[in-house]
């Protein structure tokens, strides 16, 4: 009876000390040089406590499908068609060429790194206003299932491995630009400086296994929604927030974003659109520095590479 009772109280210890450890969602920045914050990066894997890994715009410093980085990828994000994003082109392999100075000769036209991505990990894409049919087309052309191209419209959510993932507004422009269409509309459109209309750029907001609410800002200005939907209705604990200047938000913009609407536990900063950091450190008088100097919640850098851990309020537990 004491063995019985021994071996009953070791088992209920593991079964309590396993949701403590395995309850984290694991962040982990694909960046162009190991352990470092540099222009073009983008893309991150989120991994759900029970295995689901989501792929955050692919961008150009995942060196494509064959990047070893990747490992199991169940979806992949795309917040809009711009090709820093969706992957235009890419890195001929990780840490190609240097921080200032990527080496991003590998194209990816005319299907975007996300496609090939999602061909060879059998993922969906998951995107909203016009893209799924964009995506669908270019999943079928390139040998992949059409019925991957998942829709999450504004105000709808979709449930995929366990992950609520849905879809808000951002404050940014989304044209297509005319090489991913070839052929002699491309062409047309090219000479025309025109792009296709494939609907308004997004942000996301993903809701994990274990409670945690994560706000994708995507490339963004100042919006209404981060207060009255992404704080007031999904209650984001952690946000992922673009600060590059010019094209989306500055960083004193930003942790306006931060500090007054959204108002999460912790951010990352992202889209620096700089080099942020030398030697893993932050570059002083640098746009990242600007930003973690005014936000007021903790701000974690995302050296790529580096696995960050948050638990289900948003503080980070791990590798921060």
């Amino acid at each position: 009876m004491k063995i019985a009772s021994l071996l009953s109280a070791l088992a209920a210890g593991a079964l309590i000390a396993q949701p403590a450890f395995a309850a984290n969602v694991k962040v982990t920045p694909l960046g162009g040089q190991d352990g470092e914050l540099c222009p073009l990066d983008r893309a991150m894997i989120f991994e759900d406590p029970n295995g689901t890994r989501i792929l955050y715009d692919p961008g150009r410093t995942v060196a494509g499908a064959d990047d070893p980085r990747l490992g199991k990828i169940d979806v992949v994000l795309v917040t809009h068609m711009h090709g820093d994003h969706v992957g235009n082109a890419h890195n001929k392999a990780p840490n190609s060429g240097a921080c200032d100075k990527p080496d991003t000769s590998v194209s990816a036209l005319p299907n975007t790194s996300a496609v090939n991505i999602a061909v060879a990990k059998n993922a969906k894409i998951v995107t909203g206003s016009e893209m799924p049919p964009f995506f669908a087309n270019k999943l079928k052309a390139a040998g992949g299932d059409p019925k991957n191209s998942i829709l999450a419209r504004f105000g709808a959510s979709v449930k995929i491995g366990g992950v609520s993932i849905a879809t808000v507004p951002a404050s940014h422009s989304n044209g297509l630009d005319p090489e991913y269409i070839g052929g002699d509309l491309g062409k047309n459109m090219k000479d025309a400086g025109i792009a296709g209309y494939v609907g308004e750029a997004t942000g996301y907001v993903l809701k994990f296994s274990n409670g945690l609410v994560v706000y994708l800002s995507g490339d963004t200005g100042i919006t209404g929604e981060q207060e009255k939907v992404v704080r007031g209705h999904y209650a984001a604990k952690l946000a992922v927030m673009n600060i590059g200047d010019t094209f989306t938000t500055g960083p004193t913009e930003a942790a306006y974003v931060i500090n007054d609407l959204v108002k999460p536990a912790s951010v990352i900063p992202s889209h620096v659109n700089e080099v942020g950091t030398v030697g893993g450190k932050v570059r002083p008088g640098s746009r990242t520095e600007t930003f973690l100097k005014a936000v007021k919640v903790p701000a974690h850098v995302p050296l790529s590479g580096k696995t960050m851990e948050f638990d289900s309020g948003g503080m980070c537990v791990a590798g921060c």
